[in-house]
């Protein structure tokens, strides 16, 4: 749970804020931050299975996790550090040096993520016992990720003294440091288990046994659709307080949404998550889910227009359904996930976690990416950038009224489209009930029961 709350600190940091720091902070261009964002994405394509195989390969008196865990932390914390302390550069050599930096934040963040998700899979039968630790490391990493998120723009202004570009710099090498931390407390209190061997594959080997894999395939495109339309909302929202919801201090009214939100993800995880588990099977939860988040983001069109944009709280009513339901579907997801684990080892007679959790790293960066440009698109088509002035105290922060009417758009109509998609996609291929994972899981139990008998 602590690594979980190190790692998601770091992805939050850089999905949220790398657009808003390389685009609006330092002036490049939307579309060019947007397109190298993609740019990532497709190289992880190739990185994140590559890393997989690796982990898979991986046999040391240290474990097959830990040592990627601690060697890819200390890497990322590094570039993440660099990441967010460019140089007093512009033009040509920042677009090299974002266009660097962000690349290799991608390859060292994969280092440590895929064997970090793939211990869940690899240390737990399917069932209550995967629900559990699924639900306390999603819940935690759900705490870093609100941590972010909550106070990032007050400190970075209070760091920076009104400059964000000192204040980003400052605060991304606390938040390095809190990474190393973290992650080494988790590597030196956790006890690997021994697991079944992997199987290794080539890239190409590989992707023909997530095809195999149906349902991995399945739980893979409803995570992209899910948190892209998350993150579109998550890149957009910081330019919604400051251009439209406006005043001097809006990051003041930023970090209290942002508060209220991170509080009821974390409850969604670990309060009303078991509390809908008693009544209802993940399946159900699910749609619970994507009905809540589409209600959210309807009622957020109701009040954007329908309302002056000037009380914070009113924006507490759609976000309660919002973040809520994000809670919700990112516990389900990686259940989901974990569970085509076992479908794909009775199917293939392979188990491969992290393959497959190499896939739910790849998947989740690849949203980011796909919202990351859709974001710039935004930006560039409506017009939303900061004028000239250092300091957020000189930005002039005003955007023309066609402008506002893009962005509230853009932050809510896309998100319902896809998690509409998203619902249609799982409801129509996605086969694995409760009742499906108890009967793969006691196969799998006898399988492995005649394969000891025969040794």
């Amino acid at each position: 749970g602590l690594g979980a709350v190190g790692k998601d600190m770091v992805y939050a940091l850089s999905a949220s804020y790398v657009m808003y720091y390389y685009q609006d902070v330092l002036g490049l261009s939307a579309t060019f931050v947007g397109l190298i964002l993609m740019i990532a994405r497709i190289f992880d394509a190739v990185n994140d299975p590559f890393m997989g195989i690796v982990v898979a390969k991986t046999n040391t008196r240290f474990g097959r996790f830990r040592p990627w865990i601690i060697t890819g932390t200390v890497l990322n914390a590094l570039v993440l550090y660099f990441l967010f302390a460019a140089p007093d550069i512009t033009g040509a050599p920042l677009m090299v040096w974002f266009s660097a930096m962000y690349i290799l934040w991608g390859v060292t963040y994969t280092m440590m993520d895929i064997p970090y998700w793939s211990m869940i899979p690899a240390f737990t039968e399917g069932g209550k016992e995967r629900e559990t630790l699924t639900t306390l490391a999603r819940s935690c990493a759900g705490v870093g990720s609100a941590l972010i998120t909550i106070i990032t723009m007050k400190i970075v202004v209070m760091l920076g003294q009104g400059n964000e570009h000192a204040g980003f710099r400052k605060f991304a090498l606390i938040i390095a440091v809190l990474f190393i931390v973290a992650e080494t407390i988790t590597c030196l209190a956790i006890k690997e288990k021994s697991t079944v061997e992997m199987k290794t594959a080539s890239v190409g080997d590989m992707f023909k046994a997530l095809v195999r894999n149906d349902q991995a395939m399945v739980i893979v495109l409803t995570i992209v659709l899910v948190n892209t339309s998350v993150y579109i909302t998550s890149n957009l929202v910081i330019y919604f307080f400051k251009y439209d919801f406006g005043g001097a201090t809006w990051y003041n009214a930023y970090t209290l949404f942002n508060m209220f939100g991170g509080a009821m993800q974390i409850l969604s995880m670990m309060i009303l998550f078991p509390l809908l588990r008693r009544k209802l099977n993940t399946i159900q939860i699910f749609y619970t889910g994507i009905g809540m988040a589409v209600l959210g983001y309807a009622a957020l069109i109701v009040l954007a227009f329908a309302t002056k944009m000037s009380n914070v709280f009113i924006l507490f009513v759609p976000g309660f359904f919002i973040f809520a339901a994000v809670g919700l579907l990112t516990v389900l997801t990686t259940v989901f996930l974990a569970n085509t684990v076992d479908y794909g080892e009775i199917k293939t007679n392979s188990r491969e976690e992290s393959v497959i959790f190499s896939m739910q790293t790849f998947v989740v960066k690849l949203a980011s990416g796909v919202a990351a440009l859709a974001a710039s698109l935004t930006l560039a088509i409506f017009h939303i950038q900061k004028d000239s002035g250092e300091g957020a105290a000189q930005q002039v922060l005003q955007i023309a009224e066609s402008s506002r009417v893009g962005l509230r758009l853009s932050m809510t109509i896309i998100p319902i489209v896809l998690l509409v998609i998203a619902a249609l996609v799982f409801r129509k291929k996605y086969i694995l009930t409760d009742a499906k994972i108890e009967e793969l899981s006691a196969e799998i139990r006898a399988r492995r029961a005649l394969e000891e008998a025969a040794d």
